[in-house]
């Protein structure tokens, strides 16, 4: 088996970061935004002083912590800390405003906050409206009215915390259509060693060691990218951390870095195709072998460019912060277009009916999983988490249909699909269409309010750079549209705006832009 460059030999076995840092201390473990590199060892030490740290700030096992950091090694030492001595990592959206995060600190019951400078004015208000002690708040950088960060390391032992039990992270829902909810998982009550923590990334066919190098690329908040990385950190993969993401500098990082797998969003594969040609020529792309994406629809021909730069290493998955999930291959892919895969090995998939009755292949209905690793619940909302339940599946309200092979296809997600005239439309379809115009850099497509039919289908759309917005532009999208979609499907009319309203995962806020053209009206969904 190959090793990762630099790395001193280790067992095949991986045991986990704190069992591979004990026997080999000086293997660079991590590389930082600002291009400094950690070994394991000294990232042990960081997260045996903060367990300290936190211990005498009060926190016991099954406590909860929250942070508000940017990509960093302050986030990774959280993560680490908790996972080692039963606490809940709290991470927190850091684009959400006070009043989101302090319902977060609330509602997780968490006990202290850490948050960085950068957030300062954000984190301090949450803090100040959850009632959050101003012993509790700790800042990376400075931050008025919060203690400094250091104050939990400094003076702390390097030593390994006494009663080290596994611990959790604790995501909270993306809250595009209400309160966000925490998903929380039971602790088990075993050593940190005791679970193969890396397992996760078998699914993908991703290796122990084995030379593999891991870009952190997206923000370490979602629950996707924080999984990626720590499961790549136990199983012996070096760390390549991005705070800012732009698309040449995630270039010059796969090349410079020989970045093997890393976990990725439709949109910044658009804005990596939209690169020049000489600046996607100068780099060498072909360390990479698994460019892992989920989390947002992919265009057909986003995916299909996408696979004929990088190769058959661009791959597909479909899951949710509570579970998943499904996997596809490129070759899958190709074989079956717009397929998210078949279900992996840990997970079941299902399709039922708004009866509950379970469908035969290729009926279109709602997608339920099932994961054989362990349940969750909703935290503080127990009937979200038996509506959202039949038996031991649970849906996250996607819509799809699932092949005699056992491929899933998704249409939608209930809660966005258009019913006019009593017909069911559903949105990615028009949005695929509306994409594959080269003036449209991003586009959404909801029900607007119609007297005859109930719902209309409004287009929203994101202008290529040069393009001018106007009434000639939206009659040319809606033409291009009419060649492709039945009458029923097609835009009724198209908006113009400036930057749609997504995370940075590539998650839209679909609600944002159609709740203002519903204002005053009831809308069944």
């Amino acid at each position: 088996m190959s090793e990762q460059p630099g790395a001193s030999p280790l067992t095949q076995t991986p045991g986990g970061f704190w069992a591979q840092a004990a026997a080999d201390p000086g293997r660079v473990v991590l590389i930082a935004p600002d291009g400094e590199e950690w070994a394991a060892g000294r990232l042990l030490a960081h997260s045996n002083r903060l367990v300290h740290g936190l211990r005498a700030a009060g926190l016991e096992r099954g406590d909860a912590f929250a942070a508000v950091l940017p990509n960093g090694v302050a986030f990774l030492t959280a993560y680490l800390a908790a996972t080692q001595a039963g606490f809940y990592l709290v991470p927190v959206n850091h684009h959400l405003v006070g009043p989101e995060i302090a319902w977060i600190i609330a509602d997780s019951g968490a006990k202290v906050l850490i948050a960085h400078e950068r957030f300062g004015a954000t984190a301090r208000a949450a803090a100040d409206e959850a009632r959050l002690p101003a012993s509790n708040r700790y800042a990376v950088g400075r931050i008025d009215g919060f203690r400094p960060y250091a104050e939990l390391l400094d003076g702390r032992s390097d030593s390994e915390p006494a009663d080290r039990t596994l611990g959790w992270v604790m995501n909270y829902t993306s809250g595009t259509t209400g309160r966000p909810r925490g998903i929380r998982r039971p602790l088990p009550g075993k050593l940190p060693e005791e679970t193969y923590l890396g397992g996760f990334l078998g699914i993908f066919g991703i290796r122990p060691f084995d030379g593999n190098v891991h870009l952190v690329c997206s923000p370490l908040y979602h629950t996707a990218v924080l999984q990626f990385a720590g499961a790549s950190l136990h199983i012996g993969h070096r760390l390549v951390v991005m705070d800012k993401w732009t698309p040449e500098e995630m270039l010059r990082l796969i090349d410079s870095r020989a970045c093997t797998h890393t976990h990725m969003v439709p949109t910044q594969f658009h804005r990596l195709l939209a690169l020049p040609d000489d600046i996607r020529d100068r780099y060498d792309v072909s360390s990479m072998r698994h460019a892992i994406h989920g989390a947002a629809p992919c265009p057909d021909h986003v995916k299909r460019a996408m696979i004929d730069w990088w190769g058959t290493c661009v791959e597909e998955y479909y899951a949710a912060s509570e579970g998943g999930g499904a996997f596809a291959t490129a070759d899958d892919w190709l074989k079956k277009p717009g397929t998210v895969g078949k279900a992996w090995p840990i997970s079941e998939l299902a399709v039922f009916d708004d009866d509950g009755k379970r469908l035969p292949p290729g009926e279109l209905g709602t997608v339920y999983m099932k994961m054989s690793t362990g349940g969750f619940s909703y935290h503080k909302d127990e009937a979200k988490t038996r509506k959202n339940r039949i038996g031991d599946y649970f849906t996250v309200g996607d819509l799809g249909v699932i092949d005699e092979e056992g491929y899933l296809f998704l249409r939608d997600r209930k809660i966005d699909m258009i019913i006019s005239g009593g017909v069911n439309i559903y949105p990615a379809e028009i949005e695929a269409v509306l994409l594959s115009h080269s003036a449209v850099a991003d586009a959404a497509a909801f029900g607007i309010p119609n007297a005859d039919w109930g719902e209309e289908v409004k287009a929203v759309v994101e202008p290529e750079d040069g393009q001018v917005p106007g009434p000639a532009l939206a009659a040319e999208i809606l033409a291009h549209c009419a060649e492709r979609l039945a009458g029923y499907k097609r835009p009724r009319s198209v908006d113009f705006i400036d930057v749609l309203p997504r995370d940075p995962n590539g998650k839209l806020y679909k609600r944002r832009l159609r709740d203002p053209y519903w204002e005053g009206r009831d809308r069944a969904l």
